[in-house]
């Protein structure tokens, strides 16, 4: 049991799109299905409550264990334990936002926290942690948990984004981009890697050299975010 807990894993070395990592995928696509396709029972009453709480529970359980192991392991530090990344500061807005039912909050995790959440389970910078290793587990629970947090308000709460929440979100990450990037140059840090790309397979890798990635990177974010918006102009269209 100790040896999925070491800080050396023994399970061995993530592998991209690996069995386990797949299979992880398919579970949460799986969960999400199942949100949509029960969100007129998870609307209201009991099963609404049930169903914010677990998720509350389960996100901040994810974090908490993971900043003890951090502190048990003698590795928490100011420059790669701060919630700095964009899908790690969603964890704790979801977790606010299905205790509130904040509209607001939502506005802005359906692009930036729902979009953080599919890069980050899609492209995970886990290196030497694979499954069954406590590291990827509570990855993939506090990201899988912000991807159905958002498909919950999306589905069950009948929240809708609009386009001036996608322009708003998109400045609001560029703004908090541009504070993190201060604190990146005065920890020497990597938050938000934008200082140098991730040690593990990601998008970055295709979008070209330091500083430049960063331009392809705000286009990328661009994009996504429109994608996220395309079932909801879809659903305006039609109606």
């Amino acid at each position: 049991m100790q040896k999925y807990f070491q800080l050396k894993s023994e399970t061995g070395a993530f592998h991209l799109f690996s069995r386990e990592h797949i299979f992880t995928l398919l579970i949460i696509g799986l969960l999400g299905a199942g949100v949509i396709v029960f969100r007129k029972k998870l609307h209201h009453g009991r099963p609404n409550r049930v169903f914010r709480y677990v998720l509350f529970i389960l996100l901040a359980v994810s974090q908490i264990s993971y900043h003890i192991w951090l502190l048990s392991q003698h590795v928490w530090s100011l420059k790669t334990s701060l919630p700095l990344q964009l899908s790690d500061l969603s964890v704790y807005l979801a977790m606010l936002m299905v205790m509130t039912k904040s509209k607001k909050l939502f506005a802005f995790l359906y692009f930036a926290g729902l979009g953080s959440a599919i890069q980050a389970m899609a492209t995970p910078d886990l290196e030497a942690y694979s499954f069954p290793h406590f590291r990827y587990i509570v990855f993939f629970i506090s990201h899988g948990c912000v991807f159905l947090a958002c498909l919950f308000m999306a589905g069950a709460q009948k929240y809708r984004p609009s386009v001036r929440a996608l322009w708003v979100s998109l400045l609001i990450v560029n703004l908090y981009g541009a504070c993190v990037f201060l604190i990146d140059r005065v920890q020497n840090a990597n938050y938000l890697y934008l200082m140098k790309k991730p040690k593990t397979a990601s998008l970055l890798n295709v979008l070209g050299p330091w500083p430049w990635y960063l331009l392809s990177m705000e286009a990328a974010i661009v994009l996504s975010f429109f994608i996220l918006y395309i079932p909801f102009w879809l659903l305006r269209k039609r109606a």
